[in-house]
């Protein structure tokens, strides 16, 4: 619509011109402010889902599954930083593991890096294992390269969400049953 009436108010070339600034701005806010979501587990659906989609999604006790749907980079690091306490501080439970589900994440800058270094001291601080699940393995290169892999513990490092609520419940005495569990017994 912009283009639209771009074209037929200042013409074809300037028009058109005013539609590519506009789509470049869009694509530099998408990136500096990305969306990301706290996860949950809805009956009947597979999989962690977005808890403000579906409302009636259960999250483990203790488990703040967050993903990040966007490259982790300068001009967005400190806004995933404030995102990722801001969701430790509305859990409704202590939280104990927060797990970023990074399968969207397809780069690290250095930058982004030492906010994550960060980030882990202040999760530390408060009692609360910072790991990731998903993450891509040439992320992953990475994060080896700027010393984070060994220094946030490559028993952190999980291959799948599963593996992550796996370890998670393995590891800490939470009452949790799952759906799917249910009906496997049902069967």
């Amino acid at each position: 619509m912009v283009c639209f009436v771009g074209v037929a108010v200042l013409g074809v070339v300037p028009g058109i011109g005013l539609a590519i600034a506009i789509a470049i701005v869009e694509f530099l806010w998408d990136g500096w402010r990305p969306h990301f979501a706290v996860l949950g587990r809805a009956d009947g659906v597979k999989g962690y889902h977005d808890i403000t989609r579906y409302p009636d999604a259960r999250q483990i006790p203790g488990l703040v599954l967050f993903r990040w749907d966007a490259p982790l980079f300068f001009a967005n690091a400190e806004f995933f930083r404030e995102s990722v306490l801001d969701a430790v501080a509305k859990s409704s439970k202590p939280v104990r593991w927060l797990v970023v589900t990074a399968e969207p994440v397809t780069s690290v800058d250095v930058s982004a890096g030492d906010t994550v270094a960060e980030l882990n001291e202040a999760l530390h601080a408060q009692g609360i294992e910072f790991c990731f699940a998903e993450l891509k393995d040439p992320v992953k290169d990475k994060l080896k390269r700027f010393g984070l892999f060994s220094r946030l513990g490559e028993n952190y490092f999980f291959p799948t969400i599963g593996a992550a609520v796996a370890s998670y419940l393995e590891s800490n005495d939470v009452e949790w049953e799952d759906w799917e569990d249910l009906v496997k017994r049902q069967e």
